[in-house]
């Protein structure tokens, strides 16, 4: 039986027709096996982990021994922070009510999200949007015009910006 159907196997196999003929396939013969290659076994990471695991534990051991006995960890003591980071701290060592401060930060994140909220509740009517886009492109047009094309009406302009800046951050000079 194993010798028909490797007889078989080899005439299916075959480019060649016999008598004109394309060579007949048995049911045997029409079921082929085809086979994947393996994937490779996980790597093991019982060898490569312990002494980082270690090595963690041991310095989160170190850190929790400075901190009860008051001492800096040599990490911590040895980063030094950036300019930004020392600018907003001694900002914030300046500021006396630090209580009404984080109120207007946490009142002013509040707002931003409430206005966040309002923007896209108006986005989601649907007429709104499309008339507020007629109106900020006529308000940039008029605005153009009525300042950006003409060379004194430009110089107007530009004093008119100087002035609201030095009321707004005061004469310097």
């Amino acid at each position: 039986m194993a010798s028909a159907s490797s007889t078989t196997l080899s005439l299916s196999s075959s480019s060649t027709l016999i008598d004109g003929k394309a060579p007949r396939q048995s049911a045997a013969a029409s079921t082929q096996c085809v086979s994947l290659p393996t994937l490779p076994p996980p790597p093991v990471q019982s060898q490569n982990r312990p002494w980082k695991t270690t090595a963690y534990c041991r310095k989160l051991g170190r850190n929790v021994m400075a901190m009860a006995t008051g001492e800096a960890p040599a990490e911590v003591a040895t980063a030094e922070l950036p300019e930004f980071v020392k600018t907003v701290q001694e900002a914030w060592d300046k500021v006396e009510d630090k209580y009404a401060v984080s109120t207007l930060a946490v009142a002013a994140v509040v707002a931003l999200w409430v206005s966040s909220g309002l923007i896209s509740a108006i986005d989601r009517l649907p007429l709104i949007p499309g008339v507020l886009e007629v109106v900020g492109i006529g308000y940039t047009g008029w605005f153009a015009y009525k300042y950006l094309i003409f060379k004194p009406d430009r110089e107007a302009l530009i004093q008119k910006v100087k002035a609201t800046y030095k009321d707004i951050i005061g004469s310097s000079s």
